[in-house]
């Protein structure tokens, strides 16, 4: 009870009010709850006694609500005023050598498939809600509203589970998947059908192992049909992509125009991914233009005679639209790039930390693993000096095929009209023999002025600041130089020369950490495998294998450079929000084989759907569609630039509702707090007066007016959610 009481007496200098929170609990420990609260009552009881001597401590069992009211009312009394804090605490360490930032990269596929599966749950959502779906089919929706909870959970997207946990994971989020491929598939034969005598059976299939060039639809069949749905509130462009055996094909809009296409190579280096089971030797790629918004077009695709694969490209120089990329003929690597008008010298490569070993009894024998990130001698080895390299050049995207080594590979791919370069990594399988386990990244390096300052985003929204060796609000005795340095990167990191007016980022398909350690670079953790345990709870090595081998992981990063700001009042951070957008909820693509011609095919079914009759202003996103209660569904809408990114999509945004969806009419709007579990109106929020006074609540109200509109204003950053009553239309 001594130390106990010793403890408190030592935390109450941090608190500047009386009431003071003791959390009790964790991972591994008190599991049984009965034998626990047992002794918290002996305790409570025994230390409250106390108060008979003078003492000043008084034991209750407490909430975070509770807790937080008493805070509240104590300072409100006291007319105390509260600091803020606007930066956040990574990266965390619980020692000197401990710093928990190898989890941001730990397994990175499932990191990646978490990513697709929230794509695809608002996909799903969206066209459940569009299609007046009846409760029969909310049981498929649920099941993968569930498997994405569970993947929250902080031991599933951090990656820091067992591997067998991870099996079980990927095997929820696959049954997931797989139920609400029953709810898109029934949502979309009920658009497509023109009428009654329409079979409505058709099959709308997903191929989600795109990733390694296999799909059996567009292999195997001779006329199929590609429809891409787009969950965005704008038109979007999308490059269409699937692996097919390498004839000619002819694709077919809704009116029979003919589109351009183009056959590219698969590399050799996926064609021998282990479990790779496909016949593809090369990617069909195609433009599809302006996909409404919640709305998709169809194409038909019919095989023809004929072998039309890209042949390779001598040139080391190449251009698509407002893209330009230059490869260094003695080393095979990117040498400079040029978008939107600014041309900076570039290299990029790939490199790896080996990974610390030690016995974890004391601070200095930490070794790396699930959660801790700590590099060997704090420096990373090239994967290569030189690389064998082909380029393709096509009408549609130049490819340049690079090969690292036996374990590491690349594709650089400049669309037509895109303003970034795509870098298409392949890494794995990652060599077990050496005793410390390899940390690849992938590392971005300019000659720009960036004085140790770097930034990257927080949850995918605001972004923040990060100096090197340095943190806001307490003096860094940093003893890792490298992972003491590393952040969380949801979506974006980027750079700037504040001189030169120019800014660089790279955007992520799955959460990965990252840093700048030099100025003018940008590196990125795409791959791990810790060999040893690091002592915090996983208690296995992270060394993830398939098919017998170690595991392969593919992705992409999205460069993007250009002007700070300019005169015309471009924004880089604003093309850099609308490619997140795009990446994030990017269009999703189904496959149907047809028995039917063309003709056939397009005068019995729609090819054209939008379920918004007018697009949302461009820095405004649908968030979330979804079904909640009858013909009720939870309306979410967010701002998606911070203040003063850009001069003119910074500013805040109204958007009329009435007349907005295609399928159905909104009768009543009512708002709700942002997770839709109490109406706003209900919701009375204590208020905290502060050091700075800075209260910046964002305005939230809804506007009925006299022709029964519906105005929704949102400020930068702002989310809102309502419950809309809704009558589908005949």
């Amino acid at each position: 009870m001594q130390t106990f009481l010793g403890y408190v007496k030592n935390i109450t200098g941090k608190y500047i009010t009386s009431n003071v929170l003791i959390t009790m609990g964790g991972d591994f420990t008190y599991m049984d709850a009965e034998k626990w609260y047992e002794n918290m009552d002996k305790m409570i009881r025994y230390a409250n006694q106390r108060q008979e001597n003078g003492s000043e401590y008084n034991l209750i069992y407490s909430t975070p609500s509770c807790y937080v009211k008493a805070v509240h009312d104590e300072a409100e009394k006291k007319g105390q005023k509260w600091e803020t804090k606007s930066d956040d605490y990574f990266p965390y360490a619980s020692d000197p050598h401990s710093f928990w930032t190898g989890y941001f990269s730990s397994r990175p596929t499932i990191k990646r498939f978490e990513r697709l599966g929230n794509n695809y749950l608002q996909v799903c959502k969206q066209l459940y809600s569009l299609t007046d779906l009846g409760p029969e089919d909310r049981v498929d929706l649920d099941a993968l509203r569930e498997a994405m909870g569970v993947m929250q959970h902080h031991d599933a997207i951090t990656g820091t589970e067992k591997e067998l946990v991870a099996y079980d994971y990927s095997r929820i989020l696959t049954k997931g998947i797989n139920e609400c491929d029953i709810i898109t598939s029934t949502a979309l034969n009920k658009i497509v059908s023109k009428d009654s005598s329409s079979d409505g059976n058709i099959s709308f299939s997903s191929c989600l192992l795109t990733n390694i060039s296999s799909c059996p639809i567009t292999e195997n069949s001779e006329k199929f049909v590609v429809t891409v749905y787009n969950p965005l509130s704008r038109p979007v462009t999308q490059f269409a992509r699937f692996p097919v055996l390498g004839q000619a094909y002819t694709v077919q809009d809704s009116d029979g125009n003919k589109l351009a296409t183009q056959l590219v190579p698969i590399p050799e280096s996926v064609l021998v991914i282990p479990g790779r089971k496909s016949e593809a030797v090369a990617d069909l790629v195609f433009r599809a233009v302006d996909i409404p918004p919640l709305g998709f077009k169809s194409f038909y695709v019919t095989k023809i005679s004929g072998n039309d694969v890209t042949k390779p490209s001598s040139s080391n120089i190449h251009e698509k639209s407002a893209v330009k990329l230059e490869i260094d003929r003695s080393t095979g690597l990117v040498a400079s790039v040029t978008i939107n008008n600014v041309t900076v010298p570039l290299s990029q490569e790939y490199l790896y930390y080996e990974g610390f070993v030690g016995n974890n009894e004391v601070f200095d024998n930490r070794s790396s693993g699930a959660y801790i990130f700590r590099p060997y001698n704090n420096s990373a080895t090239k994967i290569a000096d030189v690389v064998n390299y082909t380029v393709y050049s096509g009408n549609l995207v130049t490819e340049v095929h690079q090969k690292f080594n036996e374990w590491v590979s690349q594709i650089v791919r400049l669309y037509a009209d895109e303003n970034f370069i795509e870098f298409d990594w392949l890494v794995g399988p990652i060599p077990s023999d050496a005793p410390r386990g390899k940390e690849i990244i992938s590392r971005f390096e300019t000659p720009l002025k960036t004085n140790s300052t770097f930034y990257t985003d927080s949850n995918g929204r605001e972004i923040l600041k990060r100096v090197k060796n340095y943190r806001p609000t307490w003096k860094l005795d940093n003893e890792e130089p490298v992972a003491g340095n590393y952040y969380p990167v949801t979506s974006k990191i980027l750079v700037r020369d504040e001189l030169r007016n120019i800014e660089m980022a790279v955007l992520t398909d799955r959460a990965q950490g990252g840093s700048s350690l030099n100025d003018g670079e940008v590196e990125l953790m795409v791959h791990r495998n810790s060999l040893h345990d690091d002592g915090f709870g996983v208690d296995e090595a992270l060394n993830e294998t398939a098919f017998g081998e170690g595991l392969v992981a593919r992705g992409s990063h999205y460069l993007i450079l250009g002007n700070i700001s300019s005169s015309e009042g471009y924004s880089t951070a604003a093309s850099e929000r609308e490619l997140a957008q795009r990446k994030l909820l990017s269009a999703w693509t189904f496959f149907t084989p047809t028995e039917y011609s063309f003709e056939e095919y397009s005068s019995n079914h729609i090819m054209n759907f939008s379920g918004l009759i007018r697009s949302l202003p461009r820095n405004v996103q649908l968030l979330t569609l979804e079904p909640w209660i009858g013909r009720s569904f939870i309306l979410r809408l967010e701002h998606v630039l911070e203040k003063n990114e850009d001069p003119e999509l910074s500013q805040a945004a109204t958007i009329n509702l009435q007349g907005l969806f295609s399928p159905f009419e909104i009768s009543s709007v009512r708002e709700t707090t942002l997770g839709a579990n109490q109406w706003l109106s209900d919701n009375n929020r204590l208020h905290f007066a502060t050091v700075d006074e800075t209260k910046n609540r964002s305005e939230r109200y809804v506007i009925i007016n006299s022709d029964n509109d519906f105005i929704i204003k949102l400020n930068p950053m702002q989310i809102r959610t309502f419950v809309i009553d809704v009558n589908f239309r005949t």
